[in-house]
């Protein structure tokens, strides 16, 4: 069992049913899923490029990508219907708490003139989503085989029913949010 998952389950669930005075373990908010995304427009017309997304993406998250494709055409980005404008990962379960683990600990604190990540980053259903600008911050990333700096967008789904609570969660699973 991930260690964040064990954590969840003897520490932060029991703290936050105190704290939202749940009597159920099973209403205290917890994680569903997390979502990478990163859009590269570029692969619409460099295989490689997308293959190399595909590669340092599947890298980072311990499970192969799924090639995003474009729903129209849009002759000012020169891109065709159904060309390859992406890649995204769903993780569930222990890899969602290993990527966390790793995202958490490990890649935000190796991001330059890091400080914190913006609270107002939550939607009304609890979830949360922010950006990255580099995919260098990762470990499993070496250096010398990357063709650019790729970006990527991370949204982490909750069960929790509003911003406070979602906010708690996250928090207690360590995410360094700025100051409010």
């Amino acid at each position: 069992m991930p260690r964040l998952q064990e954590r969840y389950r003897k520490e932060i669930a029991p703290g936050l049913a105190k704290e939202f005075k749940r009597t159920s373990i099973m209403a205290v908010p917890r994680l569903e899923k997390i979502i990478v995304n990163v859009g590269c427009g570029e692969a619409a017309h460099d295989a490689k490029y997308l293959e190399a997304v595909q590669r340092d993406l599947g890298l980072i998250t311990g499970q192969r990508p799924m090639v995003t494709r474009a729903k129209k055409a849009i002759s000012n980005f020169k891109i065709k219907e159904k060309d390859p404008v992406g890649c995204k990962v769903t993780l569930r379960r222990a890899r969602m708490y290993e990527f966390l683990d790793r995202l958490v600990y490990v890649a935000l604190p190796r991001i330059r003139d890091f400080r914190g990540l913006n609270p107002h980053g939550f939607d009304q259903g609890g979830n949360y989503a922010f950006g990255l600008k580099e995919h260098t911050i990762f470990p499993e990333i070496q250096l010398d085989h990357i063709m650019a700096p790729i970006g990527m967008d991370v949204v982490v789904v909750t069960t929790a029913k509003t911003r406070d609570e979602a906010y708690a969660l996250l928090k207690a699973f360590g995410f360094p949010f700025a100051a409010k």
